[in-house]
């Protein structure tokens, strides 16, 4: 047998409707092709589906029982339309994100709680991991898309940079909240709290100390900056910071009142990327999350720059 989707699809319209001419209308075609195409369908399967009789048209036994099938059918032809529709709009499906520290508190929650809005099927699994972590992650295909600090190129990674300036958190009391922007010379002998020694960051923000000339005091070292807010807003240190974790603290109503965030001077800044599978095909949901996430981060520097 040799017939089509839209032979059975017709049949069904013509069963339901009693009619050739109003299952034609259905089906948007004319009423001689819809009685040719149930003729070519008879013709395949081998038996009749309709008598006529004094002008009406009377389904055979047949056309009954193989109406059972063609509804079977086409419900599931329909329920995978209505699937391939879902994954064609990032309804439904899986997404797999691992994120590095300074984003997973608040800044990556944030941006895929606007993402699943009217997603109600998709799946989503987040976890926080340290960047060198997530770029194994990511080369070994076990998550999707991968936001950490910025790793050396290798083949089995896809990445999109970003290259984001650092800030200075002060409490909203001190005298530096007002500052236009925090130099080396503001916080000289001051207690800061920083991340470990080797921390990129820590590197750099030293170095502009040191070439400016001043003293740069590590109070506390940390792994993570979230702790560190809760420091400054104690009034127990400054902290020069990425952007990330200062703009998280802008959207945190309850340590507003406690915390400033404002420029320093000179210009320190850290880089992040978007990371996904080198040797994979990324899903349409990841790259429109991909999308959105660069989308993301632009507004988060304008939006930061347009409050310092």
């Amino acid at each position: 047998m040799n017939f089509s989707l839209r032979q059975i699809f017709t049949f069904r319209e013509v069963m339901r409707s009693g009619s050739i001419s109003q299952a034609a209308r259905t089906v948007g075609r004319t009423q001689p092709a819809v009685s040719t195409m149930i003729s070519t369908l008879e013709g395949e399967l081998g038996f009749s589906l309709f008598v006529r009789d004094q002008g009406k048209l009377i389904p055979t036994p047949e056309a009954r029982f193989f109406l059972e099938e063609c509804e079977t059918v086409l419900e599931r032809i329909e329920r995978i339309e209505r699937t391939v529709k879902k994954i064609r709009t990032h309804e439904a499906g899986k997404l797999r994100v691992a994120c590095h520290p300074a984003a997973a508190g608040m800044f990556m929650p944030r941006i895929l709680t606007e993402f699943l809005q009217g997603k109600g099927e998709l799946e989503v699994s987040l976890i926080m991991r340290s960047s060198d972590v997530i770029e194994d992650l990511i080369a070994s295909q076990q998550f999707d898309i991968g936001f950490a600090e910025t790793p050396l190129p290798r083949p089995s990674v896809k990445q999109m940079d970003f290259d984001l300036e650092c800030v200075c958190v002060v409490p909203a009391d001190d005298p530096l909240a007002t500052a236009e922007e925090i130099t080396p010379k503001d916080l000289d002998g001051q207690p800061m709290a920083v991340l470990f020694d080797k921390h990129p960051l820590t590197v750099r923000t030293e170095a502009a100390f040191q070439k400016s000339g001043y003293q740069f005091r590590k109070r506390l070292e940390l792994r993570t900056w979230a702790p560190g807010l809760q420091f400054v807003a104690a009034g127990m240190c400054y902290m020069i910071c990425d952007m990330i974790t200062g703009y998280s603290c802008l959207q945190q109503r309850q340590t507003t009142t406690e915390l400033a965030i404002r420029p320093f001077r000179p210009r320190i800044s850290t880089s992040v990327s978007i990371l996904t599978p080198g040797y994979a095909t990324q899903s349409l949901t990841s790259k429109a999350f991909t999308t959105h996430l660069c989308e993301a981060i632009g507004n988060m520097q304008t939006e930061l720059q347009n409050s310092l």
